[in-house]
Parts: C-alpha cells; structure tokens; sequence
C-alpha cells in the first residue's frame, strides 16, 4: 500500500511544475520574488489551492492579481507537462504562515523578557 493519497502526491508534483512555470515561463515584469509553498488539492483532484509567500508587502495585492489573471496560462502549461487525464482548477493564495511564524516569535520574546539570557 502507498504511504499516502494520491492527492498528496499529485499536490507536490503540481507546486513543484507550478514553481517553474512562474520562475521561468510567466514573462510579467512587474511580479517579484514569489515562492510556492504549498498546494491544497481536493481530494476528487478537481481544484488546487497554491499558496505563495511574496517577499514584497507592497506588491502582494497586484502580485496576486497578476497570478490569478494568468492561471490559465499556467494550466495550459500543466497540461503540456503533466499526463494527468485532468488538471485541477488552479487558485492563487496568499500564505499567511511565515508571517504568522514570526508574530509567534515575538510574543514569545515578549514573554521571556529582557532581563532572561537565552
């Protein structure tokens, strides 16, 4: 038996393709630094949910209108690279967890207080 679903798998497949379509195929200057962390792919392979972290605060909300307008170039290129009988619907998401991360840290720094060594 496989270790895990096949939507796992086919889920890290598609970041890994989604990531090189927008490093090396989607020619828009104007999105900056983006990385695909992860992709939540229902279980019926029918929608995929890619969330991206963008370094730039100021241009998350463009950044993520451009990714959005291009998701059928990008489908379109998955189904060139990909031998799947379907390729999933693809929404662009913004992934809060680095941000979140880093909020836990400083509350906890908070806690600990100046006068504590580490």
């Amino acid at each position: 038996m496989l270790p895990y679903k096949r939507s796992d798998r086919v889920s890290d497949l598609i970041r890994e393709e989604v990531a090189d379509i927008i490093m090396y195929k989607l020619k828009d200057p104007r999105i900056g630094f983006v990385t695909v962390t992860g992709v939540d792919l229902s279980d019926d392979l029918k929608l995929a949910k890619v969330y991206v972290s963008i370094l730039n605060e100021k241009d998350r909300e463009q950044t993520l209108e451009i990714l959005n307008s291009s998701k059928y170039f990008i489908r379109s290129s998955l189904t060139k690279r990909l031998k799947m009988k379907f390729i999933p619907s693809i929404e662009f998401r913004q992934d809060t967890s680095i941000e979140y991360g880093f909020k836990i840290d400083k509350l906890l720094k908070e806690i600990k207080g100046p006068d504590e060594d580490t």
